[in-house]
C-alpha cells in the first residue's frame, strides 16, 4: 500500500501504491495480515488488518543501513524498526513476523555507497516479547510454533481494540489537522 522514495529506495519510480485495502488472507493456519516493506511503519495499516481479523501480521521487507552510516546511527535505525514492529504486536494483541533480507546491495545510482541489509528477522508475541530472532548476516529458515490463543488472552488483559474511542478519531483521515 505504501511506497518509499528514499536514497537507494527509488520504488515510486517502479511501483504503484496498492488499492485493495487491508484484507487478511484466510489460510489453513489462520488469518494472515500480509503488509509489505514500507507498510511496516504505519500503525493504521496494522490496526486495519487487526480489525479485519488478522491473527498474525507478516512484514516481508528489505531494510538496512547505508554503508557510511555511523554505528550510532545504525543502532538507532535498527532499534526504531524493531520497536515499531513490537509496538504493532502490543497495540493489536497479536503476533508479528518481521522478515528481513540479509547481504549487501550496491546502489546502481551512485547516490549512496550501497545498502547493508541488517537481517535479524524476528517474531514478536502479542505483548511485544521477542519469540525468536534470526542472524544479522546469514540466510536463516526457522519454524516456530505460535499459540494463537495467547492473543485472545492478551486482548482480555489489554483490551486496546475494545476501548478505542472511535467517536473521536474522525480527523485521522486528514493528512494534517488545521
Amino acid at each position: 500500500m505504501h511506497i518509499p522514495d528514499d536514497p537507494a529506495y527509488y520504488e515510486k519510480f517502479y511501483f504503484t501504491p496498492g488499492d485493495l485495502g487491508f484484507n487478511p488472507i484466510d489460510t489453513s493456519i489462520g488469518k494472515l495480515g500480509v503488509l509489505v516493506c514500507w507498510d511496516q511503519w504505519y500503525p493504521e495499516a496494522a490496526r486495519l488488518m487487526a480489525l479485519a481479523g488478522a491473527e498474525i501480521l507478516i512484514y516481508p521487507t528489505a531494510i538496512g543501513w547505508e554503508s557510511t552510516d555511523s554505528e550510532e546511527e545504525k543502532l538507532k535505525q535498527f532499534t526504531a524498526w524493531q520497536t515499531v514492529q513490537r509496538g504493532h504486536a502490543v497495540a493489536n494483541g497479536l503476533y508479528v513476523v518481521a522478515v528481513n533480507r540479509v547481504g549487501f546491495e550496491k546502489d546502481w545510482s551512485g547516490v549512496t555507497n550501497g545498502i547493508q541489509f541488517w537481517g535479524q528477522s524476528f517474531i514478536s508475541g502479542p505483548q511485544g516479547e521477542i519469540v525468536e530472532q534470526c542472524s544479522k548476516d546469514k540466510e536463516t529458515s526457522i519454524v516456530v510454533e505460535l499459540d494463537i490463543n495467547k492473543s485472545e488472552h492478551v486482548r482480555r488483559i489489554w483490551p486496546f481494540l475494545r476501548d478505542r474511542r472511535i467517536d473521536a478519531y474522525g480527523e485521522i483521515v486528514k493528512r494534517f489537522i488545521d
